[in-house]
């Protein structure tokens, strides 16, 4: 007995020395295994090397914020010591006590966890769930697959601690995960869960975005707001549990609720939305240029490159709130307006010509094209836009889910007035804020750059610096207001040619003007007498260059009235010439483009063109001055409401601003050029199409429709010290003026005396 009890005990040794040895030789050769890539495709040496992969080319603006991302996925990484303490310390807590101890592998978490079947957690350090990222993403379903993955992520993390630092793995990690919503790691997580920068976060905030690192999907801020409030109070625990808070400050913020400020960053979403679609086409033609190092060209949605714009974003968002503020409210006078028009929202149409713009309408849609595209019948595509369906359409007061046709909706835009506006530094050409539309989800064109409309009387200070530029004459200089002639055959023209002044009273047509009060008064055959006397030819010349375009502008008289058809991007830089002592800067969007190493790939400079003399821009400042003391740019001096504007006066502008508004025919297209020494800002609004327009000039004029979207604007950028927008006077020349500018005090317009203006006057 004895002797079998002693042979037995040894067989029980051999068995337990086997199994262990056995089990040790299966996870030896298991590790060994996954390390061959035998379970799966491990990363290679240069992977480890460089896991910062599909990088966001990040816009930023001249005041250092972010306005948008180009991306596969929006990820744009940063470095640990941007990361904020609180984050750092709630991470640690909650998914890697020990993080700063091991070396990829706790395998004291990870025995706990085997030993309670993974209830408390799987036991993966920080080291291991970034290897997970980087092997395959989520974990197989299946257990056999899941156990063999976990060896590949053992190895993983194994040579990314060999490789990297502590700091450097938990920075890659939070960098890599996505968030979901947009949000790949965390720098888009705090932008687009609470409109921050990662180092602003508050310790509640930088919990909840460490709870949601569990399962991002499941813990969704947008769609199960108590459960993330319930895991966000979890990992608050965790850091009063490892010593990073006091059972006080605990309490007080698991109190907190959870606040969200959802700022999504789709193309469509955040500011300079136009401006930055803009850039998009931009930089796609700047990649075949500009090669990287081996001759392949740059991703600008992978490369993860840094483009430095001029935009400022504090401009922008006031430039944005401007054009919201006004539109809006204007809109509301065009809707009250067309209740009574039986052709709305067109006038002067007949019915077969609105049927015309409507199918116009309806096969420039991504329905028709989607439709056709698909070769689908003409006819069964027509009547789909007869079928009503479920659609969220655009308001001023948010958008709304309905149920309407296709072809319904394509009326109901059809309503909006649409506005654009600019705003450039003259001396450098630096384009500061951009406002394309009303808004870029639902309305794609964009009127700086793409739209191009007839300026009216924003054109006329190129005549008058054409005259003043040849032939010296002095803004004093006085000339008759009556009837003026161009006849036929001079200068190819087929008729004789006499603009009329806006107003059908008598008395416009007796007496004179200086040059300085027919531009005030934007007076049409003051504008025809000047062209006479320098040529249209050489008027064209001037405002090609001004503009700095090589497209033709007819070398007709009428363009003295602004018939010719110009994008807001060309007037405002043309404008800031005259700001510019005469020197055209052509605007920049661009100061420099950084790889993602911050390696300077192009450095953009100022291109300038001399156009002006310095003493003939001045002097047109001077005219244009004229414009807002006297002149139909008066509103922005003046403080007493009226009640048969829209919105009153309520601007108050004290310091020296060269304006000029311009309508054109039917009151169409309203504009607004104002200048201040450091700033030069066009508007300009209108409907789609030409038939879109206020019935009547009162409202439908640029000092109604686009001066007070600039008031507001302005006012804002001097109610920011920050902005140090100019209020002074502009620079006179160094060399004395030889033409003479003081001409006495200019004659204010008496309202009583502004005669009726009829539909179908050109101009004001």
């Amino acid at each position: 007995m004895t002797k079998k009890k002693a042979t037995d005990f040894k067989k029980y040794i051999k068995w337990f020395w086997g199994i262990v040895i056995g089990g040790f030789t299966s996870i030896f050769l298991l590790f060994l295994l996954a390390s061959w890539g035998v379970f799966g495709t491990l990363p290679t040496f240069e992977e480890l090397e460089n896991p910062e992969n599909n990088l966001a080319t990040e816009i930023i603006s001249s005041d250092g914020k972010t306005l948008g991302t180009y991306a596969y996925e929006n990820r744009t990484p940063i470095q640990f010591k941007d990361l904020p303490k609180n984050l750092v310390q709630a991470l640690t807590a909650t998914e890697d006590e020990r993080f700063y101890e091991h070396s990829g592998v706790d395998f004291k978490a990870t025995a706990r966890a085997i030993a309670k079947l993974g209830k408390d957690g799987g036991g993966s350090t920080i080291t291991q769930q970034f290897a997970k990222i980087l092997v395959h993403g989520e974990g197989s379903k299946n257990i056999v697959q899941r156990v063999l993955q976990k060896f590949q992520e053992y190895v993983i993390a194994v040579r990314l601690e060999r490789q990297y630092t502590k700091q450097e793995i938990l920075t890659m990690y939070l960098n890599k995960y996505d968030f979901l919503n947009q949000a790949v790691g965390i720098r888009s997580a705090s932008r687009i869960y609470f409109g921050k920068e990662p180092n602003e976060l508050k310790i509640e905030e930088s919990a909840m975005l460490v709870g949601m690192l569990k399962n991002s999907s499941y813990f969704n801020p947008l769609r199960r707001k108590e459960l993330v409030h319930n895991r966000r109070n979890v990992v608050l625990k965790q850091m009063e549990k490892n010593g990073f808070l006091t059972l006080q400050e605990k309490d007080s913020l698991q109190q907190l609720p959870l606040e969200i400020n959802y700022t999504p960053e789709s193309h469509s979403d955040g500011y300079a939305t136009y401006f930055r679609e803009y850039l998009r086409e931009y930089l796609k033609q700047w990649v075949k240029t500009n090669p990287k190092p081996n001759g392949e060209k740059y991703n600008i949605y992978a490369d993860g490159l840094k483009v430095y714009v001029t935009i400022d974003s504090r401009m922008q968002k006031y430039a944005e709130e401007a054009v919201k503020t006004h539109i809006s409210n204007l809109q509301s006078y065009f809707d009250a307006e067309q209740k009574s028009n039986e052709t709305a929202p067109f006038y002067d149409l007949e019915p077969e010509q609105i049927e015309m713009i409507l199918t116009r309408a309806k096969k420039n849609s991504d329905r028709w094209r989607e439709m056709k595209r698909l070769k689908t019948p003409e006819k069964e595509i027509e009547a789909s836009f007869l079928r009503k369906r479920k659609m969220k359409i655009f308001t001023w007061k948010g958008d709304r889910d309905t149920i309407m046709t296709p072809a319904d909706s394509i009326k109901y835009y059809k309503y909006f007035l649409h506005s654009g506006l600019m705003s450039m530094e003259p001396q450098t050409g630096h384009i500061k804020a951009w406002v394309g539309g009303i808004n870029n989800k639902h309305f794609k064109y964009d009127h700086v750059e793409q739209g191009r409309r007839q300026v009216g009387s924003t054109f006329k200070p190129f005549v008058y610096a054409t005259a003043i530029n040849q032939l010296k004459l002095s803004p004093c200089d006085r000339y008759p207001i009556a009837p003026y002639t161009i006849k036929a055959g001079k200068y190819g023209n087929p008729e004789s040619w006499t603009p009329r002044n806006s107003g059908e009273n008598p008395l416009r047509y007796k007496g004179e003007l200086s040059l300085k009060e027919g531009l005030a008064n934007s007076v049409n055959t003051m504008s025809a007498r000047l062209i006479d006397m320098v040529g249209p030819k050489n008027v064209a010349r001037l405002a090609k260059q001004s503009l700095g375009i090589t497209r033709t502008i007819p070398e007709t008289p009428s363009i003295a009235l602004g018939t010719v058809e110009l994008s807001l991007y060309e007037m405002v830089s043309a404008y800031a010439m005259f700001a510019n002592k005469g020197l055209r800067v052509e605007p920049m969007m661009i100061t420099r483009i950084e790889d993602k190493n911050g390696t300077v790939l192009t450095q953009f400079t100022p291109k300038t063109q001399e156009v002006l003399s310095e003493e003939s821009a001045y002097v047109i400042l001077d005219l244009l001055k004229g414009v807002t003391i006297s002149g139909s740019g008066i509103r922005l001096r003046t403080t007493y409401p009226r009640p048969d504007y829209v919105t009153g006066y309520p601007y108050g502008f004290q310091n020296p601003i060269a304006g000029k508004t311009g309508t054109t025919q039917n009151h169409t297209d309203g504009w607004f050029m104002g200048v201040v020494p450091n700033l030069a800002t066009g508007v300009w609004t209108g409907g789609e199409d030409n038939a879109i327009h206020f019935e009547t000039i009162g409202k439908g004029q640029g000092a109604s429709m686009s001066l007070p979207t600039w008031a507001i604007f302005m006012r804002k950028c001097y109610e920011d010290p920050t902005l140090n927008i100019s209020k002074e006077d502009f620079e006179k020349p160094e060399n004395p003026i030889s033409i003479r500018l003081d001409c006495g005090d200019v004659k204010k317009v008496d309202e009583k005396e502004i005669p009726v203006i009829k539909k179908g006057d050109t101009d004001f």
